[in-house]
């Protein structure tokens, strides 16, 4: 697998939990994971961004890109971010409105049942 993405299913759900400095070195080895796992429609699909120190315009666009593939499948997707400097991140960018991250894992899971 890959030092920055570990992966696990909950409830059907599957959990990506990404890690570290998410930078263009990370995205180019998390990219062709994460299309692996949105080649196809799933139930749902959360990203734990809370063991994330850092991220870059690189991270952020591999997270826009997954969004758009989900989406573009039909599926859900819920990102959890409960970190200051993450969250600082998302709202200078503008990308707090669209990814909407909630502060734990169980709530992630909660919302994607409720849709």
């Amino acid at each position: 697998m890959s030092p920055y993405l570990r992966t696990h299913t909950i409830d059907g759900c599957v959990v990506v939990e990404l890690s570290g400095e998410i930078d263009i070195v990370a995205a180019m080895e998390i990219i062709p994971l994460l299309d692996a796992l949105t080649r196809a429609p799933g139930p749902g699909l959360v990203v734990d961004l809370g063991p994330v120190d850092f991220i870059d315009c690189s991270g952020l666009a591999v997270l826009c890109r997954l969004r758009s593939r989900v989406h573009g499948h039909g599926g859900q997707l819920q990102f959890v971010c409960a970190r200051p400097p993450t969250l600082r991140i998302l709202r200078a960018t503008g990308l707090m409105r669209a990814f909407r991250p909630v502060p734990s894992v169980e709530e992630a899971l909660a919302r994607i049942g409720r849709s």
